[in-house]
């Protein structure tokens, strides 16, 4: 590989080339994951014939047959079949030379199609040859179609994926509709059968001849009237009022207050929520999403009184997620925060979790069977060596202590209700570890109280056996009870709250996008031009 003087190698040009090819076909068939359905992007080295050579990154095709008899036909299929999410799939095969009889053939054809004939001729099989000009489909007889095509003709082959149909172009001009009721999953296809055949295939690397673009701007607006102009039911006057109240519970979810109270008196729906409420739910919820579960609690105790303490199940649940937010680390009972730190300084599971454990520093014991057999608190299982970790408990050398200028900032703070930066606790003075044994021990008392006043309660008792197996996991996020320390458990919180992780119109647009996933899964073409972001744009 060469080295040239401005430092950069002599292949940089075909990096640079891939990579937009890359690009231009992203541009062509957004809609398309190619992690599940890749693009076609060249002819297959393994689906073709013995007769077809390839060269130039499998893009150029000859024939070295002896093309005596149509039983010296051969064909090649590309890498991969045609997405249903491209909507409108177009390749272009240029005619580098017609060889001796210019018997070529350019189409599609399903997997598992003879190789060892031109396109069209077979089941499954659809062809346009350039000795004839005749279409084929799945037969050995053609039908009258277009032009024969020749050396230095471009002929581009396309398939609307909407109504399944292919056409062909030839140097750029549209020749019509050759096919109809496609099935799906077919490869683009060439074949050749006289010697000197040789053909150049553009799958998108390059522009093509023909305007897609432009045809695939038709279809889009398509799509997009079809939609604007779906029937709703007589009863639309209802309809419209659950779009509105959609739309006002999305601004009243984000805070946006004072618009969701002017869009309430524009649209004539009745506004009953109090502003302060609405901002006291969010900061609440924005508290239980960040993982920082004791000041959501001791927030709610403040602006609700009586709340939690005439639902004690409720905070049960809330005080179990605690525990599980201080195994993660993200609690401020065992992370404490300073001014100056960003509210994610403490959202990540394991850099601030107690619980991460060390081969080099050790000072903190975490044996603890003994109490929780005398039913004093959970046990808990060391790790190799027995110990914890003081570098990861998110203490500096066991120093806990904060300025007095800084407490007041943080008290001011919180008055004003500005979770930006939260509450230190009085009781982040002790180890992490022990304060979250403390804190288990005082989860296990109210267990037991909340027993004696009510009976058994077996959702409560599997939700304090799984916080507790917590601790009995060295990596406990690697553990069977890992899944509590995931992020998205916090969201089973807020709606036991009465506080919805997103709002109903954010949820309606991710059914739609979701739906229109399916349908690229389920094989129709029409989500390729379906893109909700669009659609509410226009």
């Amino acid at each position: 590989m060469a080295v040239v003087s401005n430092g950069r190698c002599a292949m940089d040009p075909l990096v640079e080339n891939q990579n937009e090819v890359v690009d231009r076909l992203k541009l062509l068939y957004p809609a398309v994951n190619e992690e599940k359905t890749p693009l076609p992007r060249a002819w297959s080295a393994k689906e073709k014939y013995n007769y077809i050579g390839l060269s130039q990154n499998n893009l150029r095709v000859h024939y070295k047959g002896h093309g005596k008899t149509h039983r010296d036909a051969a064909s090649v299929q590309a890498t991969h079949a045609i997405p249903a999410a491209c909507g409108l799939y177009y390749f272009e095969v240029k005619i580098v030379s017609k060889g001796r009889d210019g018997y070529m053939g350019i189409g599609l054809s399903a997997q598992g199609v003879n190789m060892n004939r031109l396109p069209g001729w077979d089941k499954h099989s659809y062809g346009y040859h350039g000795d004839d000009g005749h279409s084929f489909c799945s037969s050995g007889t053609g039908q009258p179609y277009g032009p024969t095509f020749t050396t230095g003709d471009v002929i581009g082959c396309g398939v609307n994926l909407i109504d399944n149909t292919c056409f062909y172009t030839k140097n750029g001009h549209h020749l019509g509709i050759a096919f109809t009721d496609l099935p799906p999953n077919l490869y683009p296809t060439v074949g050749l059968q006289t010697p000197g055949e040789v053909v150049d295939a553009n799958f998108g690397q390059e522009p093509f001849v023909f305007d897609i673009e432009d045809m695939m701007k038709e279809l889009r607006a398509r799509t997009r009237l079809s939609i604007h102009e779906f029937l709703v039911p007589e009863s639309q006057g209802e309809w419209q009022a659950i779009l509105h109240k959609m739309v006002s519970t999305y601004l009243v979810h984000h805070g946006y207050c004072a618009t969701a109270e002017s869009f309430a008196h524009m649209t004539g729906q009745p506004f009953n929520e109090d502003i302060t409420t609405i901002r006291n739910r969010q900061r609440i919820l924005k508290l239980v999403l960040a993982g920082r579960m004791g000041e959501a609690i001791e927030m709610t105790s403040r602006l609700y009184p009586g709340l939690l303490e005439h639902n004690q199940n409720l905070l049960f649940m809330l005080k179990c997620r605690q525990f599980v937010e201080m195994v993660n680390g993200t609690d401020s009972e065992v992370c404490p925060r300073r001014c100056g730190f960003s509210p994610s300084f403490c959202t990540s599971p394991r850099p601030n979790s107690p619980i991460q454990t060390s081969d080099e520093d050790s000072d903190v014991e975490m044996d603890t069977a003994e109490e929780i057999q005398n039913g004093a608190g959970p046990a808990v299982v060391t790790s190799t060596n027995g110990k914890v970790s003081p570098t990861t408990n998110g203490y500096q050398n066991g120093n806990t202590t904060v300025h007095t200028r800084d407490c007041h900032n943080f008290q001011k703070q919180d008055e004003e209700m500005d979770i930006d930066v939260p509450v230190i606790r009085k009781t982040c003075g002790k180890p992490a570890v022990e304060r979250i044994l403390e804190f288990g021990r005082e989860l296990y008392n109210m267990s037991q109280r909340l027993k004696v006043e009510q009976g058994k309660n077996e959702v409560n008792k599997k939700m304090l056996q799984d916080a507790f197996s917590l601790l009995a996991y060295s990596n406990p996020w690697a553990s069977p009870v890992g899944w509590q320390l995931d992020p998205v458990q916090r969201e089973t919180i807020c709606e036991s709250c009465n506080l919805p992780r997103r709002p109903p119109l954010e949820v309606a647009m991710a059914h739609a996008q979701e739906l229109v996933r399916l349908m690229s899964t389920a094989g129709l073409g029409s989500c390729a031009f379906a893109d909700v972001p669009d659609l509410l744009e226009h």
